[in-house]
C-alpha cells in the first residue's frame, strides 16, 4: 500500500460529535490520550477514533486506486478488467471494516454525550501546571532519612515543593498513595479533576481587569479678589 495521508488530515463522519461531545478537536483529545492524560471513557473513545481513522484512511486508499486504474492509458483488457475487480473488493473489504469501526467509536461515544456536561475547570497558576505536567510522567513524595525534609522526586526534576502538593492535594488535583512509606517514596498522581484542568482550554494572558475609573480631577481653587 503506498503512503497515506497523516491522520490530522484524515476525517471521519464522527469527527464533529466527538469535538462537540468533548469540546476539543480530535488532534487534542488523541495528544491527550498519547500523554495519558485522560480518563477511561475518553481514552477508550480516543483509540476507537484512532481505529476509524486508520479504516477511513484504506477506503480513501482504494478509491484512489480504482479511479486511476479508470482514467489510466493501461490497455482495455482482461488483465485490466481483472485488477479493477481486485481493487473493487479490497474496496468493499475497507469499507465494511470502516463500518465496524465507526460502530464501535460510536458505542464509546455515546456515554460521553449521555453524561452531564462537566464543569469547565478554572484557570490554575503557571506554576501549578507546570507541576501537574511534571506529576503526570510520574511523581513520588520522598522523606528525606537524615533531615526528615520532605520532597516531591519527578523525572523531568521539575521542583515542587511540599507546600505546593498541598495545595494540588487541597485543591482535588493530585492524590497519593499513602500506603507506600515515605522513606521509600509515595506515588503522586493526577486526579480526574487535575486531568480536566490539564486539557482544558486555557487563556492567552491573564483575565483582563475592568479599566479603572480616571483619577479624580482635583477641584479648581477660587481665583482670590
Amino acid at each position: 500500500m503506498t503512503s497515506s495521508p497523516p491522520d490530522r488530515l484524515t476525517r471521519t463522519a464522527l469527527d464533529h460529535r466527538i469535538e462537540t461531545a468533548v469540546g476539543r478537536s480530535v488532534e487534542e483529545l488523541r495528544q491527550h490520550r498519547d500523554d495519558g492524560l485522560l480518563d477511561a471513557p475518553h481514552a477508550a473513545l480516543a483509540d476507537a477514533h484512532r481505529d476509524l481513522v486508520a479504516a477511513e484512511r484504506d477506503v480513501g486508499f482504494y478509491r484512489v486506486r480504482l479511479a486511476r486504474l479508470a482514467s489510466s492509458d493501461l490497455p482495455v483488457d482482461q488483465a485490466l478488467f481483472a485488477r479493477i475487480d481486485r481493487t473493487l473488493d479490497q474496496l468493499a473489504q475497507a469499507a465494511r471494516l470502516r463500518e465496524a469501526k465507526q460502530i464501535t467509536a460510536a458505542a464509546a461515544l455515546e456515554p460521553i454525550e449521555a453524561g452531564a456536561p462537566r464543569q469547565v475547570p478554572r484557570q490554575i497558576p503557571t506554576k501549578d501546571v507546570a507541576a501537574l505536567l511534571a506529576i503526570a510522567q510520574g511523581a513520588k513524595l520522598h522523606e528525606h532519612l537524615v533531615t526528615h525534609r520532605l520532597a516531591v522526586a519527578t523525572p523531568t526534576r521539575t521542583r515542587i515543593s511540599y507546600a505546593q502538593l498541598q495545595r494540588l492535594e487541597a485543591n482535588g488535583l493530585v492524590e497519593r498513595d499513602s500506603s507506600h512509606p515515605m522513606q521509600a517514596g509515595q506515588p503522586v498522581t493526577l486526579t480526574d479533576a487535575g486531568r480536566a484542568a490539564l486539557t482544558a482550554p486555557r487563556r492567552a494572558g491573564p483575565p483582563s481587569a475592568a479599566p479603572s475609573p480616571p483619577p479624580a480631577l482635583p477641584a479648581a481653587s477660587r481665583p482670590r479678589r
